[in-house]
């Protein structure tokens, strides 16, 4: 059988895309990702994370979607809070990958009531458990946070390269002095669109 690991990159940062990421892979190669040393993508360096990326593609189906800044406005204009974004990413994940079997980091606070809303939409017949921390104990879920972490971090270089006229865009997340001095240089209205406008954050540097 084939189990199917959910997790997110992105869910906080004030520029930027939330990756979401689906890892499939059968049973029996779950102990050699535990061997290959996958653990919670914070817990792993840069140039290990990109390592290991490489190599659970290379044995897993990895399913990725990408939600961009100016989409995360949009839907929040629209009262979708992030939540219901990610809900609805994961559900396209689990879709598409026809997997029976689900393990989620959960985004709820409580992971129960995700499991239900998901089952509801997608059938019972699927296997789901979501947890809090579930990329710390399971490393299906694991790979999924070092390969949307990656792909996140691609997105962050590839606009860094793309817009470096503007400035030194950080990391993105608002806890960054690079990116907070980014923001800085902009007033509200003339924002890019990889910034994420609708952010508490961004609210204040414009009333300042």
């Amino acid at each position: 059988m084939k189990i199917l690991g959910i997790d997110e990159a992105g869910r906080g940062p004030v520029i930027g895309p939330l990756v979401v990421c689906g890892v499939l892979v059968s049973e029996d190669q779950l102990e050699l990702m535990e061997k290959m040393g996958i653990k919670d993508s914070k817990k792993v360096a840069p140039k290990k994370r990109n390592l290991l990326a490489r190599k659970i593609k290379k044995i897993a189906e990895c399913f990725v979607v990408k939600i961009s800044a100016r989409d995360i406005d949009n839907m929040r204009a629209k009262d979708i809070n992030l939540n219901e974004i990610e809900k609805i990413a994961m559900m396209k994940i689990i879709k598409e990958s026809q997997a029976q079997s689900v393990i989620i980091d959960s985004v709820d606070v409580n992971p129960s009531r995700l499991c239900s809303e998901i089952s509801e939409v997608l059938g019972p017949e699927i296997d789901i458990k979501a947890e809090h921390g579930a990329d710390d104990n399971y490393v299906v879920v694991a790979a999924a946070s070092i390969v949307a972490k990656v792909e996140r971090d691609m997105e962050i270089e590839k606009l860094s390269r793309q817009y470096r006229k503007l400035g030194n865009l950080g990391s993105g997340y608002p806890s960054d002095p690079r990116t907070k001095a980014f923001l800085k240089n902009f007033k509200y209205d003339n924002m890019p669109e990889f910034v994420r406008k609708s952010w508490a954050t961004v609210k204040k540097m414009k009333d300042n």
